[in-house]
């Protein structure tokens, strides 16, 4: 039995218990061991993340998704919304020393329209809808598309294309939404979001070519955004590798130049952003707390609970009300007037158990 002395946020209450059992005690616990953690809040969410992709963009195999997931663990991400992975992580569900994950199974793609290796490719677009039913299947609740990519068939003046017509994505999402399913996609351009957001998906990956009739839309229909911020701070280097492809490399460079101002707009709209840091690949995992400054920098009023508390509801997960697995973590000092704090936990409990 534990309890933990200190604030527990975002309310403001006053010391937490835990029991024996790793759960949130309704009531004060005679005799348990008092642990002083000044700020408590729910568990991070990353709620862009890639277990199962390994640094440079392989599949992983088991073990290392397990690695993955324990750097998230240490910095106090408890809760992960896996954005597509080719590696099956469905055995580690259920560990007791690992957060929980919340797949989204594989990307859907078309044939040399995304990362080789990751994704399922469809030859034919009108068979989307029957793979995102499989995938819905497959996952925890999530499916993931890939909107746009370059199209290299376009040659020296290849750009950032969409993948998908809308009557086929409309037919897709329905199908997603059928088998109790939520879509969301990646997309960097602006092109493929008028399709997406019209037809109904719940959620937005990176977001760069945002416009400010689109976010009036998603803002309307309730539309999520993951801006995984820390990843688009990746475009400029993306773009000069991209030396065969000028257009697609100046529109990456302007996308980068835009895209806190583009969150920003989002954010003051009404749209309900999230944070996500798109690790796995590219981008190392654990790195929560550098997606939390981005976010407030870009003018989130409640960049922590983005990331905490907010996000927890929005995946349909609890806080820490009575009863619920006591997946914590505390800092010494409040992490919404001092966000440096968030990069050293003073305390990372998992269904009760300190790490």
């Amino acid at each position: 039995m534990l309890h933990l002395r200190g604030t527990v946020l975002p309310d403001g209450g006053t010391d937490l218990y835990v029991d024996d059992a790793g759960r949130v005690s309704a009531e004060p616990l005679p005799g348990a061991e008092v642990v002083d953690a000044p700020f408590i809040l729910p568990g991070l969410v990353d709620a862009h993340c890639h277990v199962g992709i390994a640094t440079g963009g392989a599949p992983a195999d088991l073990a290392e998704c397990e690695e993955q997931a324990v750097v998230e663990r240490n910095a106090g991400a408890l809760l992960l919304r896996d954005c597509g992975s080719p590696t099956d992580t469905s055995p580690l569900r259920g560990r007791e020393d690992l957060p929980e994950i919340i797949r989204a199974a594989r990307h859907l793609a078309r044939p040399k329209r995304y990362i080789s290796g990751l994704s399922i490719d469809l030859d034919d677009p009108a068979l989307l809808p029957d793979a995102v039913a499989e995938q819905a299947a497959a996952g925890d609740g999530w499916v993931k598309l890939v909107g746009d990519w370059i199209d290299r068939g376009m040659g020296a003046d290849a750009d950032l294309a969409p993948l998908w017509p809308d009557d086929v994505l409309k037919a897709a999402i329905d199908a997603a939404h059928a088998a109790g399913a939520r879509v969301t996609a990646h997309v960097f351009g602006t092109e493929a979001l008028h399709g997406l957001i019209g037809a109904g998906i719940d959620c937005i990956e990176h977001g760069t070519g945002l416009t400010d009739e689109l976010i009036a839309e998603m803002a309307e229909r309730g539309t999520a955004l993951v801006p995984t911020l820390i990843n688009v701070d990746t475009f400029p280097g993306i773009a000069d590798k991209a030396g065969k492809y000028p257009a697609y490399a100046e529109h990456m460079r302007e996308l980068h130049r835009t895209a806190r101002d583009t969150v920003g707009r989002a954010i003051d709209a009404g749209v309900p952003v999230f944070a996500g840091t798109d690790a796995g690949g590219g981008i190392r995992h654990g790195r929560i707390a550098d997606e939390i400054e981005a976010l407030r920098q870009a003018g989130h009023p409640d960049a922590v609970g983005a990331a905490s508390w907010t996000a927890r509801r929005w995946l349909g997960r609890p806080g820490l009300e009575p009863g619920t697995s006591a997946d914590l973590v505390a800092y010494r000092e409040d992490p919404r007037r001092n966000p440096a704090v968030l990069r050293d936990p003073a305390l990372v409990l998992l269904r009760g158990r300190r790490y």
